[in-house]
């Protein structure tokens, strides 16, 4: 089927009460172990290109990439950019056929954080495509990309921030890290709450992999509908490669890493539609 908007699953999510993954990719390999999990839930999936991708020049190769899969499937597929740069970067994302995009602007000023905000909003909404921002600048480490910067967002910024610019989805700093957790985390339920009585857009989580499962489905009780899992993913498929590394063989690498993939994979999706068994 066609590609889907980030738009479109978040507004499935929120009438299930259950939160899409994000899946980062940055190979054929992933996107195509992540796809037969999702049909078995009938789960629709977000493919995130990120900032560690495009620099190695793979923007283009997982646009094809996640365009074949959407032709192969009947779930509905978002293609997102992950936590883009710049207004350029999603200007060149959007023209290159991706559904939704990301700007971050979380990291700079708040003023100038609405004002490209608004300018990607404005780009992106004339061509049916989805737009994300953040608050609350996530630390951590992803993609090459860090911030030691406390992470909590200012409910009063959001507040702000919601009433001058139509995003579609907004992402939150509430305690959430990228990357692996150094200890375990401690998420901010009560700044949450505080977030989702403003009647945000859909609020998404960022730095999904290591968060326990009580605190993921806590998480989506009180209102989170996209979570991003990108660390645990890769590890997955790298600890596969791993294990395998003494057959000499590529192809069996590749297979073992992909197998890794789809049980972290199926974890996750387990978790984020809130069944029972995991």
């Amino acid at each position: 089927m066609a590609l889907a908007t980030l738009k479109q699953v978040l507004e499935m999510a929120s009438a299930t009460l259950t939160a899409v993954p994000m899946f980062n990719i940055d190979n054929i390999e992933i996107p195509d172990a992540v796809v037969p999990v999702a049909e078995k839930y009938d789960c629709p999936l977000i493919f995130g290109v990120g900032q560690g991708a495009i620099k190695a020049g793979k923007l283009y190769y997982l646009r094809d990439v996640v365009y074949r899969i959407a032709d192969q499937t009947s779930l509905p597929i978002v293609l997102h950019l992950d936590h883009g740069a710049s207004l350029e970067q999603a200007v060149e994302c959007m023209d290159a056929g991706f559904t939704s995009v990301m700007y971050d602007g979380s990291h700079g000023p708040f003023e100038e954080n609405i004002a490209v905000s608004k300018k990607v909003v404005e780009y992106a909404h004339a061509r049916g495509i989805s737009v994300e921002a953040e608050l609350g600048a996530i630390g951590g480490v992803e993609d090459g990309v860090s911030s030691d910067r406390k992470n909590l967002v200012d409910v009063e910024e959001v507040k702000e921030f919601i009433s001058r610019v139509e995003v579609d989805a907004l992402a939150i700093g509430i305690g959430n890290a990228h990357g692996l957790y150094k200890a375990a985390p401690n998420l901010d339920f009560d700044r949450l709450r505080q977030c989702q009585a403003l009647n945000p857009p859909p609020l998404v989580l960022h730095g999904g992999s290591g968060i326990p499962k009580d605190m993921i489905q806590k998480a989506i009780e009180l209102g989170i509908r996209k979570i991003n899992v990108a660390t645990e993913l890769r590890n997955a498929f790298m600890e596969g490669l791993e294990k395998s590394v003494h057959k000499r063989d590529i192809y069996a690498m590749y297979q073992a890493g992909a197998i890794e993939a789809a049980a972290l994979a199926e974890t996750k999706i387990r978790m984020f539609k809130r069944l029972d068994e995991i």
